[in-house]
């Protein structure tokens, strides 16, 4: 039987698919909206500490195979090095686990919607890290503002403690365990562009070393800190390998991708459309629902992180004067 090619035009036309930008974006929202659905499966049957390192080892992997077929080295530098453990800790090894703990108590869903407070505690914690970041205006304290309401908004804080019950309050934790994770994630970024940017190392040789460093930690206390698992199905080895292969490694080359193409504020915007997905994927493949609130909250979340990020403004910019 005879094989089938594809014609010239069609390859052609692939490529230039895959070429644009847009098509990169799209997979990364995709991607990153899918997470919370395969964490939510895999926190049913592994620790938190069990899953964040299977899916770092899934995610180390695969590029560092990458970096060792194209002739490329991973940075050995000690400074460099410290700089980029302390990254790993809070881009990898905490939110990783911290999101391990909020999949056994919250839906995949409520994950993504809190987790689109990203940015917000981006452009907080750049504002102090980062000498150069331009002073809050306007916008961003407004924005700033916005965005946290947007947060108690998705917790309910108009609950009572006394009112709640203990599902309820399982929820909160599950939240506040989100919140956490993204403040690492606020923090981290900052800190990568202070003490590492700078570095003369590809993008590709930095990500597949931050991952390795983030594995060690955990290399060390899953075995001491956590018992084997005991019903690990076949949903569980797909959901880890997922999460690490494309969620971890296939994400931050295409991130890359779209940092470079497109530009930095494009880039950050994936944030705002991972939550589409997340809720979509939660209700349509894992049956959850949500309270009014929630995507409500998300909302507002949204506008005050665009608001942040000079996506949207209260005003228009003034033209610059002319010579």
């Amino acid at each position: 039987m005879p094989v089938l090619s594809p014609s010239p035009a069609a390859s052609a036309g692939v490529r230039r698919l895959t070429a644009d930008w847009r098509v990169k974006f799209a997979l990364l929202a995709l991607i990153w909206g899918m997470s919370f659905v395969f964490i939510r499966v895999a926190a049913q049957s592994l620790e938190p500490m069990q899953l964040s390192l299977g899916r770092i080892v899934a995610g180390a992997l695969p590029l560092l195979a990458v970096v060792l077929l194209r002739g490329g080295r991973l940075p050995t530098s000690p400074r460099l090095l410290a700089h980029m453990f302390v990254a790993a800790l809070l881009l990898n090894t905490i939110p990783f686990t911290l999101f391990g703990y909020a999949g056994q108590l919250i839906p995949s869903a409520v994950m993504g919607i809190v987790n689109a407070a990203t940015p917000l505690f981006g452009v907080v914690f750049s504002m102090l890290l980062l000498p150069d970041e331009r002073r809050p205006d306007r916008d961003r304290v407004l924005g700033l503002g916005i965005g946290f309401l947007g947060v108690l908004v998705v917790f309910g804080v108009w609950n009572s403690l006394g009112e709640v019950s203990v599902s309820d309050r399982d929820a909160m934790v599950g939240m506040g365990f989100v919140v956490a994770a993204t403040a690492c994630y606020g923090i981290g970024t900052p800190y990568l562009r202070r003490f590492v940017a700078g570095s003369s190392h590809g993008a590709l040789e930095l990500s597949a070393l931050q991952l390795l460093l983030a594995a060690v930690p955990l290399a060390v206390l899953v075995p001491v800190a956590t018992d084997a698992p005991t019903d690990v199905t076949w949903q569980v080895v797909a959901s880890v390998l997922v999460l690490g292969v494309m969620g971890t490694g296939v994400a931050y080359v295409l991130q890359y991708a779209v940092l470079r193409e497109a530009g930095a504020t494009v880039a950050t915007t994936v944030t705002y459309v991972a939550p589409v997905v997340s809720i979509a994927a939660g209700i349509v493949l894992m049956g959850e629902t949500l309270s009014w609130n929630q995507p409500l909250g998300a909302l507002v979340i949204i506008v005050g992180a665009a608001l942040c990020q000079g996506l949207v403004r209260t005003r228009p910019v003034a033209p610059p004067p002319r010579g």
